[in-house]
């Protein structure tokens, strides 16, 4: 646990040597696992974020960023702020199969409402789908529904992907609970990481659809404006643009939630497969990338709420 992050990005934030470029959290691991109800480093991020005025987006599965509500409404007064909830199913028996120790998907789905009603834009990633477990019509327009009836400012969706080391988990945990689908899980994902094409193209137009139907806003998760707040010109030119820019700082805050609040299986709302609670500052503009040392408590093994299933 990397317990002094606060006050190692303070130092980064610099204005003399910091063009204040965009961050977003959550693009590695997420930003409020477990552990963030003890060690408050996330916060403590936030907290110096808006100090400084500093753009930010946060990523989550966690419902324990309302604890923060007031603290993000105020960076949202001060600079561009953007919440976005991974809310993959509703369906009660999927979620306590695939998200154990996560919020319950509902509870999610009025944090984004709690969001935006404070002045906090907030959208959904309707993530992870998962093949044959969360991708029936059914189910995806029960998720799409109810995040447009609480008011998500965009909505898109992403199909389940298995990185190495991530993949042994997953399968290993879904032979316990639905053992009859491993096989078919095995051959689809037997030398990719990703779903075919062509199947996350039907996922993506089939949630277009159905947002577009609902009265929503329909996005592409790579969209900058959906993940960031912020157009791609915006995001580009000399604000880092997140990740997706090409450049700036990413803080990838993975210290945990609650027990109540926990992100759970799949926690990490992002394509990666970093696994166990770790805070990252990473600077990385075009070729130069530099890893800041950071003060560390104790780490526990990973577990299979700390696994990006994204």
């Amino acid at each position: 646990m990397k317990v002094n992050a606060a006050s190692l990005l303070r130092a980064e934030l610099d204005p003399r040597r910091w063009p204040g470029d965009l961050i977003a959290m959550g693009t590695n691991t997420d930003p409020y696992q477990r552990a963030e109800g003890k060690y408050r480093l996330t916060r403590g991020i936030v907290e110096v974020l808006a100090e400084r005025a500093n753009p930010f987006s946060i990523l989550t599965k966690s419902t324990l960023v309302l604890r923060d509500l007031a603290l993000l409404a105020e960076a949202a007064q001060r600079t561009s702020v953007r919440v976005n909830l991974s809310i993959g199913t509703l369906d009660e028996e999927v979620w306590r199969a695939t998200e154990p120790g996560t919020p319950h998907p509902l509870r999610r789905v009025r944090a984004v409402e709690k969001l935006n009603a404070a002045g906090v834009p907030c959208g959904v990633l309707v993530a992870p789908v998962l093949p044959d477990l969360s991708d029936d019509p059914g189910q995806l327009e029960a998720v799409v529904r109810a995040c447009v009836d609480a008011g998500a400012r965009s909505i898109s969706t992403v199909l389940l992907h298995l990185r190495p080391g991530v993949k042994d988990v997953f399968l290993d945990r879904l032979a316990a609970t639905h053992p009859h689908l491993v096989t078919a899980y095995r051959r689809r994902y037997r030398d990719r990481v990703y779903a075919p094409r062509a199947d996350q193209q039907a996922l993506d137009a089939l949630v277009r659809e159905m947002v577009a139907r609902h009265g929503g806003t329909a996005a592409d998760r790579t969209d900058p404006e959906h993940m960031t707040g912020r157009s791609a010109p915006e995001a580009g030119a000399g604000d880092g643009g997140a990740t997706a820019a090409g450049g700036g700082v990413r803080v990838a805050a993975g210290t945990g939630a609650t027990a109540e609040g926990g992100a759970g299986v799949g926690a990490s709302a992002a394509s990666t497969a970093s696994a166990g609670p770790e805070t990252e500052v990473a600077v990385n503009r075009g070729r130069r990338r530099r890893r800041a040392g950071l003060a560390t408590a104790a780490e526990p093994e990973p577990t299979m709420d700390q696994l990006s299933l994204l």
